[in-house]
């Protein structure tokens, strides 16, 4: 009969055990502290013949003047042995879970942006937080609560098998049959665990969701809306987590009742060996002592169960994500790549998200020549970002091969070719700290002559020296404290900072008004100086700093120019051109 029914070991809980491994010292001395706790409890129930039989049966003087100071001297043992374990095995289940978090952060962070795309922040932010926590309550209880318990239970085993081996036999046939329902309450428990963490992840996303955008909801007057959606899921997690409590409120009466059936039957059986003059009561009360301390641990480890079946849940879920694979990864021997303005190529570049919903892009043959500025322009979902998103191998391409100065970019170490590129997006990503750290984001040892350098260049010195701490001000939560053009400005600083050889700008001003998109035009004209630059142009006036512009439509290139010669052409381009002037102007005549 095991322990804990219903529990598989499966490779992931090897890995969990690995970790538990890697503590072996610190456990080591909690087993010893536990040793010492589970003999004292045990010598406890030892004592209680000889306190009987000698001292207040046989009036044993000198037994009474010794006995007491074992029992100071086993207690003492005792609060020692609990103190080291509760301190060593806290201990070894906070340094668990934090490697275990750091870990699946790091991971996390490794991940494709596909990864990212199909999972939601908030569900993410679920593994971390709650799931792992989970995790530590089943290393810290359920690892702990073992150990102790079953030493415990041995000690107090022997005890009762040394004072009447006949009784101890009745005793523990009521043993097995407890477990029995506890298998059952196991696999519910474990069921519903999954649904609960399932529901907490769920309420994660909409938090993440509605606070990130708070302005929309209070601009569309949605407050009570969400309010009625939250209540919702947490309607939703309040039954679950009510059926994971009645199951578990379940076990402890079922193992009550079993147990008092079984202490029911030695009292009748032990009182009726006493009354015939084959045991004394010194015996029989020492082993009612031991069984009624034995009994104790065993539905401790009843309760274990549940705590292990909610913890493997997590556990599962915590692994799902680390066992996820990144198809992005270093090649075995890494090419290296010079610092300098590169020659990018894109020859017979298809590619596609997922292979059900068709290509992104077909077909891409195309030369960037160093230094040069590409400007590509076309509709929505025609393919630009898809295009300038494979360069830094956020995804890799389907068929075909992009090279950098003829290198294949897959035969170049991830983190090495991403070195070699700086993007600026058109929805410009700060952190919350302080507008130097962020500045110096791509380039951590920057000194703050070479941070305020790079701020000049993007036209933002002026602004940050006017902060209430300048380069030390805290700028908030995605640069909230800021306004989008000096949002933008700083992630100019931070990309000319970072001095890349390949520029890659994803319509860093087509959400600017005039007045900022002057000042970041200027900043960008600073940046793309002796680069290889490639610019999403979602307005015209972007391409007149381009060398060349091609025009991409549905997945494929469909012109390729100089400005000037686009537009004699006549073709798509032009029509581009033609409809955001005249989208401008009909714009100008609604102004008044």
């Amino acid at each position: 009969m095991k322990i804990f029914p219903n529990f598989k070991l499966t490779p992931r809980h090897k890995a969990l055990l690995a970790l538990i491994k890697a503590q072996r010292l610190r456990l080591f001395g909690g087993m010893v502290c536990m040793l010492i706790l589970a003999a004292s409890t045990s010598a406890s129930a030892f004592l209680v013949k000889p306190v009987l039989d000698d001292i207040f049966f046989k009036k044993n003087a000198q037994l009474l003047m010794i006995i007491p100071l074992v029992v100071v001297g086993l207690y003492l043992l005792r609060g020692l042995g609990m103190y080291g374990q509760e301190y060593l095995m806290s201990y070894v289940g906070q340094e668990i879970i934090m490697q275990l978090r750091n870990r699946l952060y790091a991971h996390i962070q490794s991940l494709p942006l596909a990864f990212f795309h199909r999972e939601r922040t908030g569900v993410l932010m679920s593994r971390i937080t709650n799931d792992v926590n989970i995790v530590k309550n089943m290393v810290s209880t359920a690892v702990t609560g073992a150990l102790r318990d079953g030493f415990t239970i041995v000690g107090l085993t022997f005890v009762i098998f040394y004072r009447d081996w006949k009784l101890a036999l009745y005793a523990m046939i009521i043993l097995p049959v407890a477990f029995f329902p506890v298998i059952e309450f196991g696999r519910r428990i474990r069921r519903v665990s999954t649904g609960c963490q399932e529901a907490m992840a769920e309420l994660n996303a909409m938090l993440h969701e509605t606070f990130s955008g708070s302005k929309i909801v209070k601009a569309f007057g949605m407050e009570k809306y969400e309010s009625r959606r939250f209540n919702g899921k947490t309607h939703k997690l309040f039954s679950l987590e009510m059926k994971n409590a009645k199951t578990k409120s379940l076990s402890s009466p079922v193992m009550e009742f079993l147990g008092g059936v079984g202490i029911a039957f030695i009292i009748w059986y032990g009182g009726y060996r006493v009354i015939n003059g084959t045991s004394t009561a010194g015996t029989f009360f020492s082993f009612m002592a031991a069984v009624l301390m034995l009994y104790d641990p065993v539905k401790k480890l009843a309760r274990l169960n549940n705590a292990i079946q909610e913890g493997m849940s997590a556990a599962d879920r915590i692994f799902d994500v680390l066992e996820h694979k990144n198809d992005i990864g270093d090649p075995p021997e890494p090419v290296s790549l010079a610092w300098k303005p590169h020659a990018v190529a894109f020859e017979h570049v298809f590619f596609a998200y997922e292979r059900e919903k068709g290509m992104a892009l077909e077909d891409i043959n195309l030369i960037v020549q160093p230094g040069e500025v590409l400007a590509i322009v076309g509709m929505s979902g025609g393919g630009k970002t898809s295009l300038v998103n494979l360069i830094p191998r956020f995804y890799d391409v389907s068929r075909g091969r992009i090279t950098i100065d003829g290198i294949d970019i897959r035969n170049v170490g991830v983190q090495a070719l991403r070195r070699q590129i700086a993007i600026v997006t058109q929805e410009p990503i700060l952190f919350d700290d302080s507008v130097r750290n962020n500045i110096a984001y791509g380039n951590p040892r920057a000194s703050l002559s070479e941070i305020r350098q790079a701020a000049r260049a993007a036209y933002a010195l002026d602004f940050i020296e006017r902060l209430p701490q300048g380069f030390d001000t805290g700028i908030g939560e995605l640069g909230e404290r800021l306004s989008g053009g000096e949002r933008q400005r700083l992630c100019v600083a931070r990309a000319l900072l970072k001095d890349a050889p390949v520029l890659i700008l994803d319509e860093a001003t087509s959400a600017l008004d005039s007045e900022a998109e002057m000042l970041v035009q200027k900043a960008l004209a600073n940046l793309m100086q002796g680069r290889t630059t490639f610019v999403i142009a979602h307005r015209m006036s972007t391409v007149a700093y381009a060398h060349r512009v091609v025009v991409v439509m549905g997945g494929r290139i469909v012109e390729e120019g100089c400005h000037d010669e686009l537009l004699q052409k006549g073709g798509e381009y032009r029509r581009l051109y033609q409809m955001q002037f005249e989208n401008s102007r009909a714009s100008q005549a609604v102004a008044p």
